[in-house]
C-alpha cells in the first residue's frame, strides 16, 4: 500500500553540544534528521524506518543511510526502492569529483537488484532506471556525460508525477550536479535553487532542501543567498554531521568565520562519536581555516594536533563518495599546509612531509606548500622537484580524464614554479607567469571538498608585486581577492600594506580597521595585529 503521511524522523531536539553523547545510526530517541516521506509500496512496517534511510541520504550520511536501507530489506525483501536508495549511497556526494572503480560496479549490482525484486510501481521503476543512468556505460559514457543523463532521467521522473515532492529534490540535486565549474553565469546553479526555494517555503523542515540551496548558492557572488538555509539546516538535521558542517560552506564565502569555526567543531564531535573519521577530518579542514583567519593560532595549533589521532581512525575506502574517503585524505594534507602558509611560516611549509595516497589532487597538496615555502624562504632549488612531482600528479589526472582536478593541480604547478623563478631574481617573468595563473583559477573555482584554495593565486600576486615595489599594482590584485574571497587576513592584510607603501593614508586605515575587525578574537599577537594598531595609532 503506498504510504503518503509524513514522517517525523524524530521529535524532540537536542542542542549541538549534547549530541556527542548520542550516535544517530542506531535511530535512538534523541536523534534528529528532519522530516521526510517519500511514498513507497513497501510494506506499511518499514515505512518510519525507510523515511529515516531517505533523511540520511539527504544529509550525505551515506554508510548510515545505506545501514537503513539494508534494514528495510531485511524486514521487507520485496522493498524493490530500497535498492535505488543504496545505488545512490555508492555514488555518494555528487560534488566530490569523479566516480570511478568499484562503487560503479557496486551501484549497477544495485539497480539490477532493484529491477528484478518484487513488484515495483511505475513510479519506483522510474526511481531505479534514472540511477541506472548514472552507473552505465562507464567504460564508455564520460563522468559529466552519465550525470547529465540521469539529470534528464530524473526530469522526466518529476515530470510524470508532479504531485511527487521527492522527485523534485532529487530533480534539482541532479541538476546542481551538471554545473560547470567555469560558468559562471551559474545559470545551471540558479536554476536548482529555482526548484528548490519554493518547496523550502512550503516543507521547512526538510533536511534535504537548505542542504542543496547551500550547495547551489555556494559560489562567491551568490553566498549571501543561502545564510538562511546555513543558519537553520544544522538546527533542522543536528544528528548529522554533515549537517553541522554544511553551513560552513556558505560562512566561509562570507567570511563568517566565527560561526564556521562552531559549526564545524560540533561537526567534527558528533562525527567522531559516530566513529566517522572522515568526516570529522573534512570539518576540521574548515575548522583550521576559519581559525586561522581570525588569528586564532591556539585554536588552529589543537586541530593540527589532533589530525594524526583521528587519522589513525580513518577509513579511506570507506562508503561516501567519488572516491570514497578523497574528503578524508585531502583534510589530511591540506590541514598542516594551512597552518604553515596562512601564518607565513615559509620554511615550516618548505619541510612538510609527503605522504602519497590514491588521490593525486590530494597529495598535489603538500608539494605545492612545499615548493611555495622553499621558493619564499629563499631555497628556490629544492622547490623544483615538488614542481616535477606536481606534474607528474597533474597528468595522472590527465589519465583519469578529471578535467577538473588536472586544471587545479596545474595551477598550483605554475604558482609555485612562479615562485621559484622570482626568488632565481627573474622578477617580471615571474610576475607574468603568476599573473596568469591568477587569471586561469579565477575562471573556474574551488571544488566542495575545500574551503578554500591553499593560498589565492591572485592573492599571492598582490604579496609578489609588493616584494617587487609595486603597491598599486599589488592593492589592485588584493582588492580583488577580498571580493571574491572576504574576510580572508592576508587578503586584507596585503591590501593594508599596499595601500600603505602607495602612500594612501586613507585607504590603508579602513583596510587596518578591516585587519583589526576580522582578528577581534586573535589569541596571538601575530605581526600582521602590530602592524595594524601600530599604523592605527600613529594616523589620525
Amino acid at each position: 500500500m503506498i504510504r503518503a503521511a509524513w514522517i517525523i524522523v524524530v521529535i524532540l531536539t537536542v542542542p549541538a553540544a549534547s549530541l556527542a553523547q548520542e550516535s544517530h545510526h542506531a535511530g535512538g530517541a534523541g536523534e534528529k534528521l528532519g522530516t521526510v516521506s517519500f511514498q513507497t509500496s513497501c510494506h506499511a512496517a518499514v515505512e518510519a524506518d525507510f523515511n529515516r534511510a531517505v533523511a540520511l541520504l539527504h544529509s550525505f550520511e551515506f554508510r548510515f543511510s545505506m545501514d537503513a536501507f539494508e534494514g528495510v530489506l531485511a524486514r521487507d525483501p520485496s522493498c524493490a526502492i530500497a535498492h535505488w536508495g543504496i545505488a545512490l549511497c555508492h555514488w555518494g556526494n555528487p560534488f566530490a569529483g569523479i566516480k570511478a572503480g568499484p562503487l560503479l560496479e557496486r551501484g549497477r549490482a544495485a539497480i539490477e537488484k532493484g529491477l528484478s525484486t518484487g513488484t515495483p510501481t511505475a513510479r519506483e521503476r522510474a526511481y531505479l532506471s534514472a540511477v541506472a543512468e548514472l552507473f552505465k556505460n562507464a567504460g564508455t559514457a564520460s563522468h559529466a556525460e552519465r550525470t547529465q543523463a540521469y539529470a534528464r532521467a530524473m526530469d522526466a521522473v518529476q515530470r510524470d508525477f508532479p504531485n511527487d515532492v521527492e522527485a523534485r529534490i532529487f530533480y534539482a540535486l541532479a541538476v546542481n550536479q551538471t554545473a560547470v565549474p567555469s560558468d559562471k553565469t551559474y545559470a545551471t546553479q540558479l536554476r536548482a535553487a529555482g526548484i528548490l526555494e519554493p518547496l523550502w517555503k512550503k516543507y521547512p523542515d526538510h533536511p534535504g532542501l537548505p542542504h542543496y540551496i547551500i550547495h547551489a548558492y555556494d559560489h562567491p557572488p551568490l553566498a549571501e543567498k543561502a545564510l538562511d538555509a546555513a543558519r537553520r539546516y544544522a538546527k533542522i538535521a543536528p544528528s548529522a554531521p554533515h549537517a553541522l558542517h554544511m553551513p560552513s560552506h556558505t560562512f566561509t564565502r562570507v567570511g563568517h568565520w566565527t560561526e564556521s569555526a562552531e559549526t564545524n567543531a560540533a561537526s567534527e564531535r558528533v562525527a567522531l562519536n559516530q566513529k566517522v573519521a572522515g568526516e570529522a577530518l573534512h570539518a576540521m579542514d574548515y575548522q583550521i581555516y576559519a581559525y586561522l583567519q581570525m588569528a586564532k593560532d591556539r585554536s588552529a595549533f589543537a586541530v593540527l594536533e589532533r589530525t594524526p589521532g583521528t587519522a589513525a581512525k580513518f577509513d579511506a575506502t570507506a562508503i561516501g563518495g567519488a572516491a570514497p574517503g578523497a574528503a578524508g585524505v585531502y583534510a589530511i594534507a591540506a590541514i598542516p599546509a594551512r597552518y604553515a602558509l596562512e601564518r607565513g611560516a615559509w620554511a615550516d611549509a618548505a619541510t612538510l612531509t609527503a605522504k602519497p595516497s590514491a588521490f593525486p589532487h590530494a597529495d598535489a597538496v603538500t608539494h605545492f606548500a612545499r615548493a611555495i615555502g622553499a621558493a619564499r624562504s629563499g631555497r628556490p632549488d629544492p622547490a623544483r622537484a615538488d614542481i616535477d612531482q606536481l606534474a607528474v600528479l597533474r597528468d595522472a589526472l590527465a589519465a583519469a580524464k578529471d578535467d577538473y582536478w588536472r586544471e587545479q593541480v596545474d595551477i598550483q604547478r605554475r604558482i609555485a614554479l612562479a615562485w621559484v623563478t622570482f626568488a632565481e631574481g627573474r622578477k617580471d617573468e615571474g610576475l607574468a607567469l603568476l599573473r596568469a595563473a591568477a587569471d586561469s583559477e579565477d575562471a573556474t573555482d574551488k571544488a566542495a571538498i575545500s574551503p578554500g584554495p591553499l593560498a589565492p593565486a591572485r592573492e599571492l600576486l598582490g604579496e609578489m608585486l609588493l616584494e617587487a615595489g609595486r603597491p598599486a599594482e599589488a592593492l589592485v590584485a588584493f582588492e580583488a581577492t577580498m571580493k571574491k574571497e572576504p574576510g580572508r587576513l592576508r587578503g586584507a592584510y596585503g591590501a593594508a600594506r599596499a595601500a600603505e607603501a602607495a602612500g594612501d593614508r586613507t585607504r590603508a586605515r579602513a583596510l587596518y580597521r578591516a585587519v583589526m575587525a576580522i582578528v577581534k578574537a586573535a589569541e596571538i599577537d601575530r605581526p600582521e595585529i602590530q602592524r595594524a594598531r601600530t599604523f592605527l595609532n600613529a594616523s589620525p
